[in-house]
C-alpha cells in the first residue's frame, strides 16, 4: 500500500496544495484538480479544520491520494493519519514526524534545502525530499542537489507553476508541489472551479511534456 501511494504521487507528478481552503470548497477543489489529472492533494495542517477536509476528500476521491502538509510534529502527523491522510509532508527535517510516518506505513515527503538536510532526511526515513523553498534556487538548485544525491527523489515546492514545472522535471524532480498556481484563492472565492481545473491541467500537461 505504501508503494502504491508513492506511485500515485510520482506517476502523476503533481501535488496540488490546499492551504486555508474551507472544507466544502476543498472538496470542490479536489473534484476539479482530479478531473484535470492531478493524482495527489495536500491539505496543509495550518488550515482550519484540516483533518475534516482530509477526511472529506478521502471519502470523496478515488483516483488520487490525499495527504497532510505543514506537519511540524508527531502529534500532527498522527492526527492527520487518523483522519485519513495517505501521505505526509513536512517543511523541515523533523525526525519525530518521520518516525510516526514510518511506524504506521505512511509515505512522507520531508522538507530540506541543502545537501546535508536532504541526506539527513533520506537517511532518517523520508520517502521523498521536498526541496523547499524551491523558488530560492530554482531548477538549477534541484539539479545541483541531484548530482551527488541521485538516489534521493526530489519534489520541489514553493513558487512552482505551469511556466516552470517542466524545468524542474528536466532538472530531475520526480514530482512538483504546487499551491496558488493551481488553488487560486480568488477563483475559489468567485466559485470559479473551472479556473482551478484549468490551472491544474496546465501544470499536469507541463510535467507530462517534460517527461516525453
Amino acid at each position: 500500500m505504501r508503494t502504491d501511494r508513492l506511485d500515485r504521487i510520482t506517476d502523476g507528478g503533481v501535488i496540488a496544495i490546499l492551504r486555508g481552503v474551507e472544507r466544502d470548497d476543498a472538496v470542490r477543489v479536489a473534484d476539479a484538480v482530479v478531473d484535470a489529472g492531478v493524482t495527489a492533494l495536500e491539505v496543509t495542517a495550518d488550515t482550519p479544520d484540516a483533518t475534516a477536509s482530509i477526511a472529506a476528500i478521502a471519502d470523496r476521491v478515488d483516483d488520487a491520494v490525499v495527504g497532510a502538509g505543514t506537519v511540524l510534529d508527531a502529534e500532527t502527523a498522527r492526527a492527520a493519519q487518523l483522519a485519513g491522510a495517505e501521505f505526509l509532508v513536512t517543511p523541515t527535517v523533523n525526525r519525530d514526524a518521520i518516525r510516526t510516518a514510518n511506524r504506521y506505513g505512511t509515505p512522507i515527503a520531508v522538507g530540506a534545502y541543502t545537501p546535508t538536510e536532504a541526506l539527513d532526511a533520506f537517511e532518517a526515513g523520508a520517502d521523498l525530499v521536498k526541496v523547499f523553498p524551491a523558488a530560492t534556487g530554482g531548477p538549477d538548485h534541484v539539479a545541483a542537489l541531484g548530482g551527488p544525491l541521485g538516489q534521493i527523489p526530489l519534489v520541489p515546492t514553493g513558487g512552482v507553476g505551469p511556466d516552470n514545472a517542466g524545468d524542474y522535471v528536466d532538472a530531475g524532480a520526480v514530482a512538483v508541489g504546487v499551491g496558488s498556481s493551481i488553488v487560486d484563492d480568488e477563483a475559489i472565492a468567485a466559485d470559479d472551479f473551472d479556473a482551478v481545473r484549468s490551472n491544474a491541467r496546465a501544470v499536469v500537461e507541463a510535467v507530462a511534456a517534460a517527461r516525453e
